[in-house]
């Protein structure tokens, strides 16, 4: 059978937009140490390990008149060299300048014509650092057939291993005949193709269907007196501009607090997500009164036979939980987060973070990438805002020989969703990274320093006989 796009895939195709691509990104830093890391020999590491990802040297191929879903061919003129591309902060460059680069960088759309995804090699960062920006696309990388780059790269030492040669030769792209006997061919004997097929067929007049009625809708509320849908800083359409905003933190300061009060780190972060959105609020001079709860999607790790499985040894599941922003105590707010996950702790479903740390190769990367499609699946659901927390191996890793020091999610928004978070613990740190909508959202850095001072919140409980009230005034 053709090696067709699956209709979940085709979803996060046809959904994208100008304002809301949908590809996911990562920025790893790197030390170069003796050996040195340049352009040349991350061509030359990628060129060994892509042989381990065949989807990343395929392309869509679109059947004649779209009667069914593209399929993956190889690309006959594959040229890594166009993939793996060459950037420059002029020296010394901070790290205030390469996530405005990255931010700049991010937004744009992947050719589609091409393999669906890049990767940019930064160079000119202070102290002799590089820095490598991956994206691609959520049609790309499902855990399943395809796993992020990013997973495939590192190293635990950093001896350079040596693979096989990669003799890959790219086979013949079907003709346009090929491509549309094949489709038919696979909605005969597919029930599968048949429905994705009837899916295409109609989905035009189901979007206009759609759009005529939101218009009706909207007139209808007009006339009955109701106000418009609330905007705000969570709230509203995009732009085609991003900022970029990071934070690094400690893993150890996450287990002084759950040492002391209990849950899990992965309580604590959503505990310091929570106390970051209460404070960045008050500085906005938003209404606490009005604004108790902020809810959010946070896919987690399970064993559930009922998911589609993943090579990664379990599945991901959307958990919807209310984050207390309208509390002012930072350990109210920790243990009402911590209440949430215990039921789903509770299922026997879940999985460790040691276990997620412990597979091969630096799997966030996927994690983060199956993270945004669920996200991107449960829109329906109403939540505010995405949070992916991912826990990685607490042991540095290398790519050819070079330590990395850093890795920052850069997850993508939605439309109408002008904020995500993506977390990642690797090497003793724990580190986020904040994808705003520039127009939106141009204070953006103020809440990365909110997220900093909660955590600081979160600390003096663990020394003070009294946990501190938190920044601001209490919601009654």
């Amino acid at each position: 059978m053709t090696d067709r796009l699956r209709s979940r895939d085709l979803a996060f195709l046809t959904a994208e937009t100008v304002t809301a691509p949908r590809h996911n990104a990562t920025v790893e830093i790197f030390e170069p140490g003796p050996s040195g890391l340049d352009h040349e020999t991350v061509l030359a590491l990628i060129a060994d390990r892509i042989a381990f990802v065949p989807r990343y040297r395929q392309r869509l191929a679109g059947v004649p008149g779209g009667v069914a879903a593209p399929v993956w061919v190889d690309d006959d003129h594959f040229d890594l060299g166009y993939h793996v591309r060459r950037s420059a902060l002029p020296r010394p460059g901070s790290d205030e300048q390469l996530f405005e680069l990255v931010a700049r960088i991010v937004p744009r759309r992947l050719d589609r014509s091409r393999p669906l995804w890049e990767v940019y090699f930064v160079e000119g960062l202070r102290d002799d650092r590089v820095a490598l920006l991956y994206k691609s696309h959520q049609a790309l990388v499902d855990g399943v057939h395809t796993v992020d780059l990013g997973q495939l790269l590192l190293d635990r030492s950093p001896d350079r291993k040596a693979l096989e040669p990669d003799d890959w030769t790219p086979r013949r792209a079907p003709s346009s005949g090929r491509l549309l006997a094949g489709a038919v061919r696979d909605v005969v004997t597919d029930a599968t193709a048949l429905t994705d097929t009837v899916g295409r067929a109609t989905g035009t007049a189901r979007d206009a269907a759609e759009k005529v009625g939101g218009g009706a809708l909207k007139v209808a509320g007009a006339l009955a007196g109701r106000r418009p849908p609330r905007r705000g800083p969570m709230f509203g359409p995009l732009s085609q501009h991003r900022r970029v905003v990071t934070v690094e933190t400690r893993l150890a300061d996450y287990r002084r607090v759950r040492e002391k009060h209990g849950g899990t780190v992965n309580d604590v972060v959503l505990a310091t997500v929570t106390g970051g959105l209460r404070a960045w609020l008050m500085t906005r001079s938003e209404s606490m009164g009005g604004l108790r709860e902020v809810r959010a999607v946070v896919p987690v790790s399970v064993i559930d036979d009922e998911l589609e499985a993943t090579s990664l040894g379990s599945q991901i599941a959307a958990h919807v939980v209310d984050l207390p922003v309208g509390e002012p105590s930072p350990l109210v707010r920790l243990h009402q987060v911590s209440y949430s996950f215990q039921a789903h702790a509770e299922t026997g479903r879940s999985v460790a973070a040691n276990r997620l740390a412990g597979i091969a190769g630096f799997a966030p990367t996927t994690f983060h990438a199956i993270g945004s499609r669920v996200a991107a699946e449960e829109a329906r659901r109403g939540y505010v805002l995405s949070v992916t927390n991912v826990p990685g191996p607490q042991s540095p890793l290398y790519a050819a020989g070079a330590r990395m020091v850093a890795s920052y999610p850069v997850p993508p928004l939605l439309e109408g969703h002008p904020l995500a978070i993506g977390v990642t613990s690797y090497d003793g740190g724990v580190f986020y990274g904040i994808t705003a909508d520039r127009d939106q959202l141009p204070d953006a850095e103020v809440f990365g320093t909110c997220i900093s001072e909660a955590l600081d919140e979160l600390l003096a409980t663990t020394t003070a006989p009294r946990a501190p009230r938190g920044r601001g005034r209490a919601t009654d």
